[in-house]
């Protein structure tokens, strides 16, 4: 009778073990928490400037942030965010106006793997991706269209994270990767859209100059360059590796930490505006990219 009972109480235990171990898959049981509901932020980012339409007109990118309590153990808690309802405004950056002059919203909701918000490629549209093989161009006036690309290696294998997007030749675009690697980094990468087809590359020797440049695009059939001396503060505009214009910092007041970039067909460096026109570059504003604030060089303040 002793060892029957004993068997029992063995079975017992067992039967209590196994729902114990249940629970745990299953996060705790009576201790489990669902995930809270998504809480968006009321207010939107003020906004920062990701690129300009001409010289009068300028884009600015925002979104709202969101929080949502995940469910775990009572005693772990948790918590996730993002951003999402990502947006675009116009504004004149050369004359005050009440506001912007075209606005634009997504309804997209977590966007942690994937911004539509990089960068710009060219007036009028903006670029962004998942930093892989997805990407999406996003035309003001109308939605984002987004392309799924089959990547390929051509004698690099080290890829780089997409954060510059440029008109380039032959109709294709340009991904601007670390133009001074070496050994088997891709350098650069070229997209063709219409094949779509991304395809990483190194520098071969017809652009093996361009190592030199901070920022690069093609212009019709030709190459332009902004190089940043950052010892001497100084940039140089170049045109398939001839010098075409400078500026020295007592034009600019540049810092090293500072940045040089195409931005369409405009000019920043470091938050001076400019355009360049037959071969030289003409200042006529200047920025603060996230506190929406300009200045015509010589008058008015411009603020939203």
């Amino acid at each position: 009778m002793e060892n029957k009972m004993n068997k029992f109480g063995l079975e017992r235990l067992l039967a209590v073990l196994a729902v114990a171990f249940a629970c745990v898959c299953m996060w705790g049981c009576g201790d489990l928490k669902k995930d809270g509901p998504v809480e968006w932020d009321k207010e939107r980012t003020i906004g920062k400037v990701i690129g300009f339409m001409d010289d009068s007109l300028v884009i600015v990118s925002d979104w709202r942030g969101w929080n949502q309590e995940k469910g775990t153990f009572v005693h772990d808690g948790g918590m996730a965010s993002g951003i999402g309802h990502q947006g675009l405004r116009v504004y004149n950056y050369r004359v005050q106006e009440d506001g912007p002059r075209w606005t634009d919203t997504l309804d997209n909701e977590n966007t942690n793997d994937f911004t539509y918000l990089v960068g710009q490629l060219s007036d009028s549209v903006i670029w962004g991706g998942n930093g892989k093989e997805s990407f999406s161009f996003w035309k003001l006036g109308q939605k984002p269209t987004v392309m799924n690309m089959t990547v390929f290696k051509d004698g690099c294998n080290a890829t780089f994270k997409h954060e510059r997007m440029r008109t380039w030749l032959n109709g294709e675009i340009l991904l601007k990767g670390p133009f001074g690697a070496g050994g088997d980094s891709c350098q650069y990468a070229v997209l063709d859209t219409s094949a779509k087809a991304l395809t990483y590359k190194r520098l071969g020797n017809e652009l093996k100059w361009i190592e030199k440049c901070d920022d690069v695009r093609a212009l019709g059939n030709d190459v332009a360059c902004l190089a940043f001396d950052k010892i001497n503060l100084a940039v140089f505009v170049l045109l398939n590796d001839e010098m075409s214009d400078s500026l020295s910092n007592s034009e600019l007041e540049l810092s090293k930490y500072d940045d040089v970039s195409f931005m369409g067909d405009i000019l920043n460096f470091g938050g001076f505006i400019g355009s360049y026109n037959n071969g030289r570059v003409n200042i006529f504003s200047s920025a603060d990219l996230v506190g929406l604030m300009f200045r015509n060089i010589g008058g008015e303040s411009i603020n939203y």
